[in-house]
């Protein structure tokens, strides 16, 4: 049976391929329906709608690929967080230079009724690679 730290680390793995391969509905279905996103320098996405009016269009002209290095894992009932370091490449469907992200995110998790973690609350801190 699968522990919940190990339901986290497979969500993140799940999130971070569907995003590569352009799999919106899988991502979508990561998160709860009241997610926010919390971003430097912008104002708070919330709400599925917002993210996937947002991956979408990012999608539409871009591709999305990236790794994450998990560096804490906390659970206690049906809540948890996880704190990590991500790297974000983003490329131009029409030749552009690669634009590439890196730092830490904090997440929150809840763990459903039908015992499924999802996503709830995001907080990033990618900036350009020093």
């Amino acid at each position: 049976m699968e522990t919940d730290e190990q339901a986290i680390r497979a969500l993140i793995a799940a999130w971070l391929r569907a995003t590569r391969e352009g799999d919106v509905e899988t991502v979508l279905g990561l998160m709860t329906p009241d997610v926010v996103f919390l971003v430097p320098g912008q104002t708070a996405m919330q709400g599925r709608a917002a993210f996937e009016q947002g991956l979408r269009g990012m999608l539409a002209t871009h591709a999305i690929d990236s790794s994450s290095e998990i560096d804490e894992v906390c659970v206690s009932g049906d809540m948890a967080y996880c704190r990590t370091r991500l790297s974000v490449t983003v490329t131009s469907k029409h030749g552009a230079t690669p634009v590439q992200r890196t730092g830490h995110t904090l997440s929150i998790l809840r763990k459903g009724a039908d015992g499924k973690w999802q996503l709830a609350r995001d907080a990033n801190l990618l900036g350009a690679p020093g």
